[in-house]
Order: structure tokens, then sequence, then C-alpha cells
């Protein structure tokens, strides 16, 4: 988080979602209990290094490494918070003042301090463990928000696919070396995900809707979402239809694989160099692109996701549960879990980093891919637009086709000119005529409205465009 995020903390003072610690030398004790309060609740942030009046003391420099160090220790401690959570901390600097950032995302599990429950109530940290009626209230709330967790009692090991789970589990193993998971079971491997739960309004216990599209047969994941799918479409010269396209309707690790051998087969990988040594932006970038487009999905919603590749551009789209409306600014970027026993089981087995790190990556590798900053927009249908390389063009005609990577900039403006033109045309009357795909227009509107240079009059049928650049 930047500076100005910081402040504005600051400036709330202690509340909700918002708790100072000084922790000037050593972490403190309650720290956990906090945590695990936030992740309980709606999450939040926590400062190290400031006084419960907001008054900044500031962590001691020498002592940074070593706080880090014992943080990073603790918070993967499952004796000290189970299920862990994976968490950053971050170091800022505030009028000469060292400070220790750590965001807490609200968790769709039920989380334990030293196997005690605690729940967040204003500025406090509450230890609810031996209420029962709050922690029911708790875990309804949990199921309620997150419908991964969804319970379906009459699934069983019988409807999962063993070799996947076992591809799990190995996968994790070579990640890191012991891992827990080597030494379970399957059932026990599911129990430790969070991937069976107890469902306390039904009073009932089995597989979560996770671990059904983690790890289910295909009959079995169609049987829970008949509408399960997503399309994968490369569409350069023949933009009525498709050139290529794969009907996914499985389970998300075999989606993964399918997806990125989909990229690699119809994107160009061009050289690049990161210091001395060179990488693959292409994979960097549809490691987090597809991640995206299958971690944070609200897979209840029966909207098909969408992978398209076309001449100037990459777009997906999946439904989605907003937690924010409009394009993400990087700068000003929460990061709030869909899906967080997903997430967790794509970060063990080397399928995902820690949450938000995938949009500042998108950020620092598609303008270097492409020329332009990734487009993405978080509303009831989530998008993200990348531009592509000139070299990533293709065309079935011998003779070859030269795209300036500025094609978008050139597009937005056709587009302003069209509306100068015509105030009421339509988006899909500038879609025929600049032969593009709905999507891709529609993302430049957008993008041209957030900047100020045009607004929409009323309605969609019966308003206008009006200009103001």
């Amino acid at each position: 988080m930047n500076e100005a995020g910081i402040r504005n903390i600051l400036q709330q003072g202690e509340g909700l979602q918002v708790e100072f610690k000084a922790a000037r030398k050593q972490l403190n004790r309650d720290l956990y209990e906090t945590i695990c309060a936030f992740l309980n609740r709606d999450g939040g942030h926590i400062l190290l290094g400031v006084k419960d009046n907001g008054g900044l003391s500031g962590v001691d420099p020498t002592c940074l490494n070593q706080l880090k160090k014992d943080f990073a220790t603790a918070i993967n401690n499952p004796q000290k918070l189970t299920p862990p959570c994976y968490l950053a901390i971050e170091e800022v600097e505030i009028e000469g003042a060292t400070l220790l950032h750590i965001a807490v995302p609200p968790s769709s599990q039920v989380h334990r301090c030293n196997n005690r429950i605690f729940d967040r109530n204003e500025d406090g940290d509450f230890d609810i463990t031996d209420n029962q009626s709050l922690v029911t209230q708790l875990y309804l709330r949990k199921q309620n928000s997150y419908t991964e967790n969804s319970v379906y009692p009459y699934f069983s090991l019988t409807d999962l696919q063993p070799d996947l789970i076992a591809r799990a589990r190995k996968m994790a193993g070579n990640r890191q070396p012991g891992h827990p998971w080597l030494s379970l079971d399957d059932a026990e491997l599911l129990t430790s995900a969070r991937l069976v739960q107890h469902d306390y309004q039904r009073n009932v216990e089995g597989p979560t809707l996770a671990a059904i599209l983690l790890f289910g047969k295909d009959n079995t994941i169609l049987s829970a979402l008949p509408h399960h799918k997503t399309d994968a479409i490369l569409r350069r010269d023949n933009v009525d239809r498709y050139d290529d396209r794969d009907d996914i309707r499985t389970n998300l690790l075999d989606s993964y694989d399918r997806l990125l051998a989909f990229g690699e087969k119809h994107l160009n990988d061009p050289f690049y160099l990161e210091g001395v040594q060179r990488i693959s932006l292409r994979s960097h970038i549809l490691r987090e692109v597809i991640g995206n487009l299958l971690i944070h999905r609200e897979y209840t919603n029966p909207f098909p996701a969408k992978f398209v590749i076309e001449r100037e551009a990459l777009f997906t789209e999946n439904g989605n549960r907003p937690h924010g409306h409009g394009r993400i600014d990087p700068a000003r970027f929460s990061p709030y879990p869909k899906n967080p026993v997903i997430a967790r089981v794509f970060k063990e087995i080397g399928l995902a980093d820690e949450l938000g790190s995938g949009v500042r990556k998108l950020f620092k590798y598609c303008k270097a891919y492409g020329g332009h900053d990734p487009e993405l927009v978080e509303n009831d249908i989530f998008n993200v637009q990348i531009a592509l390389p000139v070299e990533v063009v293709k065309t079935s005609v011998k003779t070859s086709v030269k795209t300036s990577v500025k094609t978008s900039v050139k597009t937005s403006v056709k587009i302003v000119a069209m509306m100068k033109g015509d105030e009421q045309i339509s988006a899909v009357a500038i879609a025929e005529k600049l032969g593009l795909s709905l999507r891709a227009v529609e993302m430049q509107i957008v993008k041209l409205k957030d900047e100020n240079k045009i607004k929409r009059i009323g309605p969609a049928k019966g308003g206008h465009w009006e200009v103001t650049e």
C-alpha cells in the first residue's frame, strides 16, 4: 500500500477494521488474536509501530528483519493459527518513522488462534469459543458469504478423482519438501484443506463445492453445477465465429492446464530480459490471468467464463461477486478473496501466490509485453483485457500484417470520432464498423468514461453520448 493509503488508515483510527500496535522491538503477543478476529469478521488493516492514539512510535530499524521472520514463522504455524493464512507484511516510511503494514482479508473459514476462536467487535478482539450461539452464527455467516463452502452431504470420496488428489499432493511436495499433505491420506488431506465441512444450518457434513470443483469427476461437477464452463476462443481471421476453440467443462486443475496450453499455442513469447536473466512474459501473464479466471470466479453465477484471444488483445470474462465497481487501480487496490479455499489449494500446489500479487505482476509485465497497462474492471462480470505485441499477430494471408502496439489508442480515437458524428451510435454499431468484438469496444468505452472523455446521457436505449474532451 502506498503512503496515501497508510495515512488514510491512520486518520480513521482504531475500529472494526483498523488496529494499531506499538511493536517497537518485538511483535505484540495479542497480534495473532487480532489477525484471527479480522479473518473471522470483515478483514482489516494492522499497523505496527503506531500507538493506540494513532501517534507514530515506529519500529526499531535494527529489529525489522527479525520481526518479519518471526511473523512469517508464526503465521504459517498451524499450532498458532489454524487453518493457516498466508499474509504479507510490508515496510512503510511515514514522517521518518518505519511502520509495518499487514492487510488481513476476510476469510471463508472460521479460524482459531491458540485453539481459541476470536471475533472482532468495534475496536476489540473477543474470545467467543465458549459461546456456542456466537460460534454457530459465525459458521453460518461464512457459509452464506462464500458459495465455495456449500456442503454437498450426498457426495462422497467416490465422486472425486483419487488421481487428482494424488497429483495435488505431489505438486505440493515438489514445491515444499516435507509438505504436510505428503503424510495424509485422501480423506485427511481434504479435511486439512477445509474441503470437507459441517453445515451448521442443516446439521450435515460432506465435501464442499470447492472440493468438487478441484477434484470432482466431470459428471460430479456438472451434477453440482450444470452450467459450469470455460470457453477458450481464438478469433483473429474468422471474427464472426472463431479460428480455434476449447470448450472446457472439467475440474480446475485440468482446466488450468488446458487454458495454459491454449494460450501457449496461440500467443508468441517475445524475448525479454529481467536483469541478466531471460524470463517468459507469456508464462508470467498467462499464469496470473488463468489463475484469476479460475480462483476468483463466482461459480454459482451461470455466466459462462471466457478466455478470448483476438488480433489486438487477450481478454477474459467471468461471473463475479463484486466488492467494488470500476477499473482497478493498483495504487489503491485492496485485494479481497473470492474463493479463499480454492486459492489456498492453488497456492499450496504452486499455481498461485499470495493474495493481490497477481494484479501487481500483471501491471509489471503487461506493459513490457504489449505496450499498455492491463485493464481490470470489477463489476458483476469481471473483465481483464491485455494488449498483445506486434509479434503475436498472425494471419492466414501470406503477406505480413503490421500492427502498431498503439492500436488500442487509435481505436479509442476512432470511437470518440464516431460518437461525435452520431451521438446515438450503439456499441454494437461501433464494433461492426471497426471490425472488433463487442467486448473489445465495451472495454474501450469503459476506459474513455474513466478518463472523462465521454459521458452517457440517459439510458442505454434512448440516451446519447456526450464527448467531453
